[in-house]
C-alpha cells in the first residue's frame, strides 16, 4: 500500500515546473541553504552570494537596494544572490557556522566553499569580490572530457594504457568536491592541461562545463521537459518505455528517498517562483541630492554618539550644543576624553 501510494506521488511531481529565481532569494532553513549551495556547486558552477543582515540594523537597510541593484546588474546567468536573517530562528545557525558577529556581512561561496567575506556597509568591496568570485567561476567554468583525454594520448603517447589515462583522469575528477558526473573540470582540468601542454607542446581542448541554459534559472525544468533527464538518452518513439520511471522495481527505500529529492526540488521550485520581496527596501535609506533633516539636540555623550550612529547609517546628521562641550561639562565636570576638543 505505501508504494502505491508512494508511486502516485512520484508520478504527481515528475511533470515540474519552470521556475523563475527572483533576483534575491531569502534563504528561510539551514536545509535549504544547503541545498542550494550544492545545486549550484554541481548542477550550474554558479557563484552563491550571501547577505546577512537583520531588519533592525540601520547599514543593512542603507545596503539593501545596493545589493539587489548589484544583482540586477551582474545578472541571473552569472550567479545566485540570497539573504538570510539572523533573527529568523530557522536560520540564526548559519551565522554561528560561518562564524558572522556584525551586520551586515557578505559571504562569497564557490563550488560549495566559502571564498570570500567582509562586514559593513561598504559598496565598492561588495562590487569587488563579486566580480572576482564571478570572474573565477567563468575562467574555471570548463571540463576535460575522457575521450578528449584519450585522443590526445594516443597522438602525443600512444604507450599510455586505457589503465594510465583513467589513473590521470580519476585523479584529476576527484579534486572537486562537488562533481556528480565525475568529470576533470575546473581548476583541477586547467592545471592538468597545463602539465601536458609543458611535457608535450600542446595541451588537449578543453569546453564548457555549463551552458548559458544550464545556468539560468528555468534550466533545469527545461530539460525535463525535454527528455534530457539522467537515464533517458535515447529520443523518439522507440525509446518511450524505457525513459519512464520502473517504480514496481524499486524498494520501499528507493522510492522513498526519490519522494523526498522531488520535494525538495519542489520546495525549492515554490520559493524561486515567489516574486521579489520588495518589503524590505519600501523603507530603506538611499543617498538624495540634499542632506537628511536629522537633527540632535545636545552635544554631550549621548548627542555625540547619536550622530556618529547617524553618519555610519549614511545619514548627515547636524549636532545643535552650546559651544563649550555637552551637559556634562556645563555642570563643571572634566570630561577627558570628550570627542571634538583639543583640551
Amino acid at each position: 500500500m505505501l508504494r502505491y501510494v508512494v508511486s502516485l506521488l512520484i508520478l504527481a511531481t515528475l511533470g515540474g515546473r519552470v521556475a523563475a529565481r527572483p533576483l534575491v532569494r531569502h534563504v528561510r532553513s539551514t536545509h535549504e541553504f544547503d541545498r542550494l549551495l550544492k545545486k549550484h556547486a554541481g548542477e550550474t558552477g554558479l557563484p552563491v552570494i550571501v547577505d546577512f543582515y537583520s531588519d533592525g540594523c540601520g547599514p543593512c537597510r542603507m545596503m539593501a537596494p545596493v545589493y539587489k541593484q548589484l544583482a540586477k546588474e551582474i545578472g541571473q546567468e552569472k550567479a545566485v544572490f540570497t539573504k538570510v536573517d539572523m533573527n529568523d530562528p530557522n536560520t540564526y545557525q548559519l551565522a554561528q557556522r560561518y562564524g558572522v558577529r556584525s551586520m551586515p556581512t557578505f559571504v562569497f561561496f564557490y563550488n560549495g566553499k566559502k571564498v570570500n567575506e567582509f562586514s559593513g556597509a561598504g559598496e565598492q568591496q561588495l562590487r569587488h569580490f563579486t566580480q572576482e568570485v564571478v570572474r573565477r567561476s567563468d575562467i574555471e567554468n570548463v571540463v576535460l572530457k575522457r575521450e578528449t583525454l584519450d585522443e590526445y594520448y594516443a597522438e602525443k603517447d600512444a604507450s599510455k594504457s586505457s589503465e594510465d589515462i583513467d589513473k590521470v583522469y580519476t585523479k584529476c575528477s576527484g579534486m572537486t568536491k562537488e562533481n556528480p558526473k565525475k568529470e576533470c573540470v575546473g581548476a583541477a582540468a586547467t592545471q592538468l592541461v597545463r602539465g601536458l601542454k609543458k611535457k608535450y607542446g600542446a595541451g588537449p581542448k578543453l569546453v564548457a562545463r555549463f551552458t548559458d541554459e544550464d545556468r539560468m534559472p528555468a534550466s533545469a525544468e527545461k530539460k525535463k521537459e525535454g527528455g534530457g533527464s539522467a537515464g533517458g538518452g535515447a529520443k523518439g518513439g522507440a525509446s518511450g518505455k524505457a525513459d519512464k520511471p520502473n517504480l514496481h522495481l524499486a524498494t520501499k527505500e528507493e522510492l522513498l528517498a526519490a519522494l523526498e529529492k522531488l520535494q525538495d526540488e519542489e520546495e525549492d521550485a515554490a520559493y524561486e517562483e515567489e516574486d521579489d520581496d520588495d518589503a524590505e527596501f519600501a523603507h530603506a535609506w538611499t543617498k538624495g541630492d540634499f542632506p537628511e533633516r536629522v537633527t540632535i539636540i545636545g552635544g554631550g555623550p549621548a548627542g555625540i554618539a547619536a550622530a556618529i550612529y547617524a553618519a555610519r547609517a549614511g545619514l548627515e546628521p547636524v549636532v545643535v550644543a552650546p559651544p563649550i562641550g555637552g551637559q556634562l561639562q556645563g555642570k563643571g565636570v572634566d570630561v577627558e576624553n570628550y570627542p571634538g576638543l583639543a583640551n
